[in-house]
Formats: C-alpha cells, structure tokens, sequence
C-alpha cells in the first residue's frame, strides 16, 4: 500500500514510465525523443564516503538518440538543501553512468513548482560555471482531466491529473471521471492507482469524496491493497453502522458539489438502511442536479 503523497507522486512512473516522458513532450513542451524502452535503476547514490544519497525514482529510457537517466524527485514544498543536492545527483549520475540525466520535479503545491522551475546557478554570478534547469510537472501545467472519455484514453495521465489537482472546485468531475475510467482498465493496475490518488489527496473532503466513489463501485473494498481501508470499515460494527455511514455520504456529496439539501431529503436518507438503495442514491448524488432526484429511477 502506498505510504504517503510523497511517494505516490514519484511512483506513478514507475508504475508507467511512459506517462513520464509523454508529460515532458505533451505538458512541458520538451522535445524528449520517443522511448523504445525503460529499466529501473538503482535510486542509490551513495558514494563510498559515509555520505547517503538517494533520489524518489530513476529511470533509464532507451532511445533512438541514445539514453537518458529521468531523475524523479516528488517535491512538497521548498527546501534550499536540494539546490546543492539537484546538481550533485545530475553530475554523479553522468559521471558513473556516461548517459544524459533529465530531472524532474513533481508537486501538489503551485509555489513549490514555481520555487523548483527557477535555474540552479553555481560559479561566478552572472557567468555561472553549472546551471540546472528542472523540469516541473504540477498543478499549473499538468492538464485537468475532468471528462470521463478523455480520462479513459490516458488513465495514468488522469491519475496524475487527480493527484496534482485534487483540491477546489474542480475536484469533483476529476475524481467523478477517473473512477470512471478505471473500470476500463485491468483490476490490478487500477488498484495501484487508486492507492496513488487515495494517499495523495490532502484535502480531507477530497479523500472522503474519492473513497466514497471507490465504496459506490465496490472496488476499492474489494482489492487486497485496501485491506486497511476495509478493516477500519469492520470496526464501525453493525450493518446499522454502515448504512448510516453511506447515508452520511451521500448527504456529503451534496454538499461537496454546493447542493441544497431540503430537511425532508435529508431526513429520508438518514432514515434508510437498505445498503442497495443508499448505494443507488450514493451514484446519483455525484450526477443530479437538484437533491430531489436521488429518488427519481433513472436520474
């Protein structure tokens, strides 16, 4: 199970590398010649100095113009240390490997992409002897993916969509959509992803949001990867207990996308406790317009 943000925002590539190198020609306008390729690396740099050194991710991408080290590092928030750092990983990796090394930054956060995009200039001021440009994917250019058929031709490109994005009024539709999209795919790989976006999203209503969908589809309490998941489910107890619980989010969702909820609604809801029409009115209320169509068949 993916531990943290940090960890989820670095290894969605390794999940697919691909994803990588497309985000650098298609968001970031970097004209990286197409993989033939990919291997993980070693992401130890130690040297044999009692000096550890590691990297997120580190990739080697074959290609017709030879190959590249991708140099992932996942980025929360500014620290001056990876100043001195970046450029040490750029030159020892070139040095042991006599390949190219790209890094890139990856960051929830749009002052932390503008803090990492900004040139490392080391030397004389003004005539620097080593520059580093980082390569920055993040809220301001990865694209939002909130249409479930875009999100469906490109999943870990809409996974990397919810994760830089999952915050704010958009929120909603980029979650609604890659649930959607995930069905599309082969259940292993969706429950990977699902960790990715699950631990990612800081927002504690977006979290809720986004296992509320996973419960809605019954897939997220499905796969051994949400074993903890559904094991804090089991201590809710009785079936009186989950069924509040659904009725709870489904009056949440409502909420989330800014729709009135009249006392009759919300009184008819929390009355429920048939788990199959609280899961009806749990997909609807991601799509209805007015509160009074999660009882209408259909809507």
């Amino acid at each position: 199970m993916v531990g943290s943000s940090h960890e989820a925002m670095h290894r969605i590539f390794q999940k697919d590398p691909a994803l990588l190198t497309r985000a650098l020609q298609s968001v970031l306008r970097i004209p990286f010649p197409e993989p033939r390729e990919f291997a993980a690396m070693n992401v130890d740099l130690t040297e044999i100095e009692p000096i550890e050194r590691r990297v997120d991710t580190l990739l080697r991408a074959e290609t017709d113009d030879g190959a590249y080290l991708l140099v992932v590092e996942s980025q929360g928030k500014p620290d001056e240390r990876k100043r001195g750092s970046w450029p040490y990983y750029l030159s020892y990796l070139y040095e042991k490997y006599r390949c190219e090394p790209v890094l890139i930054v990856t960051t929830q956060s749009s002052a932390t992409a503008r803090w990492a995009s900004q040139p490392i200039h080391l030397g004389v001021r003004g005539c620097p002897s080593l520059t580093v440009r980082p390569f920055v994917l993040g809220p301001d250019n990865v694209p939002v993916i909130a249409d479930e058929r875009e999100a469906a031709q490109d999943v870990p490109l809409a996974v990397l969509s919810a994760m830089t994005h999952g915050k704010g009024p958009q929120t909603a539709p980029i979650l609604e959509s890659l649930a959607a999209a995930l069905r599309t795919i082969d259940p292993d790989s969706a429950a990977v992803f699902v960790q990715f976006v699950d631990s990612c999203l800081a927002d504690p209503r977006a979290q809720q949001m986004w296992r509320d969908l996973m419960t809605a589809i019954q897939y997220f309490w499905r796969h051994p990867l949400a074993e903890q998941v559904r094991e804090e489910g089991r201590e809710e107890g009785r079936e009186e207990g989950r069924a509040l619980e659904r009725a709870e989010s489904v009056l949440r969702t409502l909420q989330w996308r800014g729709i009135d909820v009249p006392d009759l609604v919300r009184k008819r809801v929390l009355a429920s406790t048939d788990m199959d029409e609280l899961g009806c009115w749990l997909d609807r209320s991601y799509r209805v317009a007015d509160a009074g169509e999660l009882f209408v068949e259909g809507a």
